[in-house]
């Protein structure tokens, strides 16, 4: 269909071919009450045939899909397609995803909750993944595709403000035009789902190059770049922990910065001595040379005036780019050296990797998220620090810039951090806390009051509009502030009486100390007042297997030396997982999948988690296959004997015909397949061999642990001319 598809030389229709996936429905994630949330679930149609059709959010989607494409590779390069038609210009993307497109949240005027914004990892996080995934399986798509101009647009009718309006305000930085919408509107009632598509003046769907695509996200992230602080999360959404959810607008992600590295590293590794050229519009790389610029004149590790400057550069090079695409749409494309985009990657990696070394701590942990804050003329701009976090240390490692010592130490340091939960052996989201009491909350310290001319005056003039003192004599700031905007109305109201030049000379003092007395620049969300749902003193276990995910890719990247200590800390890390505890130690099925356990109760909230995945994704080295170059490849190195049988069994499985068969397993084996092909695993053996054996009942045998690319491509083309593998491996190392 892809070779009739290219002959057409019609790129609408090249891209709708190559994005087309026989998928139906994977998993329900999360609580149907949140819009993003709901969607059909369509299996069958009424005559009990089979459905493809599948809807679900972003981040469910994509990481489903990343597992799957462990049994069926041949569907990253369309899921990668899938993925990147559906992100925006301006370098994000809609909520949700289904077979018939793309949906975004609107703005419901009569609803309190309701509101848009883009959530800002998924997007790096997951296609970096899917890039890497694309690039072990088949080593040069990526390379001899990125010139391929048949990628397309998402035309969500988001505007992000212009710069200087998102600085005063950054938790209000995204407006919903309508007029665009409409437009949308009379696209799809005339063309179908493709009316979604950015499309140019004539009304046809803009088509850009691969590279273009793969740039646009990074070039978004890397312009919302605080040195030695991490991503600015101004898009109205928080990132994978939406337990974090108040880190919006102040928040600055370590998490994101760290997969941006990793991710940006790999466009470097493609554009690196490379003398060819890419189709780019003229904006994007108008974009690309500013923020290339701005990076290059900039110290990686700057004083807080230095650091306002860069983000000044950076955020005012996007918003020069947003601007003319919002009102002109991207012109026609020219042509850009890989020379030029590797220069940007070089830049960027000084920049990033200069910011996670920075990020350690003195006991050994990285920073996961900071806060920032400009001084009034924002010619200054601070970054302070929010305690640690889990995601901050699985970030640090997924990154790919910490070597195989330096995990190891990690590891180590977070045993004896508070982030290890003894009782559950595992990992906290962040360190237990201890809230304060209701009647311990809003209360002004004296020393304060007395220090501010303005609270005083007020008291003694029995005015309560800003803080009253109760029987006992303690001060507390008006009962009805919600937040500081309530305290400036307040002030504001003030100004025009007898307080007017009080006002006018302790506004900002005033000001200080309520946000001494709430700190809710530091608020996160739920996750600093709630005892359950990812909140206090909860281990999360999609965040655990993650962690696990990281360690055992460290593991396998790594090059020379002795992995001995990092497989110990490997082995203890999956030990603390659910499915090797008790019942009682669980608190649930151990096998079944929890969201979270809190601290006074056992696992909570099951369902099909995340955790699903990443434990799909580490199994396989487990059993002893990974795939790298193109190769099928089988090793040892997590290898453990109590994967092999202690007596003689069976595995059932189903062809890539779907037929049922089964294979005979010898004790001392071990048996699993791999699209659908059985491998079976023997161990003890005084030999590496692995013994192909063909539909037609022929064998041959490959001296070594490696499948060749051709050997190994029949069988992620589930092509039916390989029936079986047999692996033969020495004593497990």
């Amino acid at each position: 269909l892809l070779k009739d598809a290219r002959s057409q030389d019609d790129p609408g229709l090249l891209r709708l071919v190559f994005e087309y996936l026989p998928i139906s429905f994977s998993r329900r994630h999360g609580d149907p009450s949140r819009p993003w949330n709901q969607f059909s679930i369509n299996i069958k149609n009424r005559d009990g045939s089979k459905v493809l059709d599948y809807q679900g959010n972003w981040r469910d989607i994509f990481q489903n899909w990343e597992a799957l494409t462990r049994s069926f590779p041949d569907f990253l390069p369309s899921i990668i397609a899938k993925f990147l038609n559906a992100s925006t210009a301006d370098g994000f993307n809609p909520y949700r995803i289904t077979n018939d497109g793309i949906d975004w949240e609107v703005i419901e005027p009569d609803n309190p909750w309701s509101g848009i914004g883009y959530w800002g990892d998924h997007q790096i996080v997951y296609l970096d993944r899917l890039l890497r995934a694309q690039n072990a399986h088949g080593p040069t798509w990526l390379a001899s595709n990125l010139g391929d101009t048949t990628y397309s647009f998402a035309d969500v009718p988001y505007r992000m403000v212009p710069y200087d309006q998102l600085v005063r305000d950054p938790k209000s930085t995204l407006e919903y035009d309508v007029g665009a919408e409409a437009e949308v509107a009379k696209r799809v009632h005339a063309i179908g789902a493709d009316g979604k598509l950015l499309a140019d003046s004539q009304g046809n769907v803009v088509h850009v190059s691969l590279l273009e695509k793969l740039l646009i996200p990074a070039l978004a992230k890397i312009s919302n770049f605080v040195p030695r602080g991490g991503i600015w999360m101004n898009t109205q959404r928080p990132e994978w922990n939406d337990a974090n959810n108040a880190l919006v607008g102040h928040g600055l992600s370590m998490v994101t910065l760290a997969h941006l590295r990793r991710y940006v590293e790999l466009l470097a590794v493609h554009t690196e001595g490379s003398e060819v050229s890419y189709p780019i519009s003229s904006e994007v790389a108008v974009w690309a040379e500013a923020v290339a610029r701005a990076l290059e004149s900039s110290d990686p590790n700057p004083d807080d005036e230095e650091r306002a400057r860069i983000i000044h550069a950076l955020g005012t090079a996007f918003d020069q780019y947003r601007s003319t695409v919002y009102q002109h749409g991207l012109s026609r494309p020219q042509m850009m050296e890989s020379e030029t985009v590797h220069r940007l990657c070089r830049a960027a990696l000084e920049h990033l990797e200069s910011a996670i070394r920075r990020a350690r701590r003195a006991d050994g942990l990285y920073h996961a998220y900071n806060l920032l804050r400009f001084s009034e003329d924002h010619t200054r701009a601070h970054v302070a620090h929010l305690p640690e976090m889990l995601e901050g240390q699985v970030a640090a490692i997924s990154s790919g810039l910490l070597d195989m010592d330096e995990v190891v130490v990690l590891l180590e340091a977070m045993y004896v951090s508070p982030l290890y939960r003894e009782d559950v052996d595992s990992f906290l989201l962040y360190p237990a806390r201890t809230r304060p009491s209701f009647v311990e909350r809003n209360v002004i310290p004296p020393d304060l009051v007395q220090a501010n001319p303005l609270l005083t005056a007020l008291l003694e003039s029995g005015s309560d509009t800003v803080l009253t003192r109760d029987i006992t004599g303690v001060h507390h700031f008006y009962a009805g502030f919600r937040n500081a905007h309530d305290l400036e109305t307040a002030l504001d109201r003030l100004s025009g009486g007898e307080f007017a030049a009080l006002v006018a000379e302790h506004r900002a003092s005033t000001l200080d100390v309520f946000e001494q007395v709430f700190h809710h620049h530091e608020f996160t969300g739920r996750s600093s007042t709630m005892y359950g749902y990812e909140g206090i003193g909860s281990v999360y276990w999609h965040m655990v297997a993650k962690l696990l995910v990281a360690i055992q890719e460290s593991i396998l990247e790594s090059e020379g030396g002795s992995v001995d200590e990092l497989k110990r800390l490997y082995e203890r890390v999956r030990q603390g997982l659910g499915f090797n505890k008790s019942a009682v130690q669980y608190g649930a099925f151990p096998t079944d999948p929890y969201s979270h356990t809190p601290p006074h109760a056992g696992a909570q909230q099951p369902g099909m988690t995340g955790q699903v995945k990443e434990e799909l994704l580490t199994r396989w080295a487990e059993l002893g296959l990974t795939v790298a170059n193109g190769s099928i490849r089988f090793t040892s190195v997590l290898l453990d004997d109590r994967e092999f049988r202690g007596e003689a069994g069976e595995l059932s499985y189903l062809d890539v015909n779907n037929d049922a068969r089964s294979v005979d397993v010898e004790a001392g084996s071990a048996a699993f397949t791999i699209c659908q092909v059985p491998v079976v695993v023997h161990g003890g053996r005084t030999d590496r061999r692995i013994v192909v054996t063909y539909a037609d009942g022929t064998e041959h045998e490959v001296p070594g642990l490696t499948l060749n690319a051709a050997t190994s491509r029949q069988i992620f083309d589930r092509d039916g001319h390989i029936s079986r593998l047999d692996v033969f491996f020495p004593a497990v190392e």
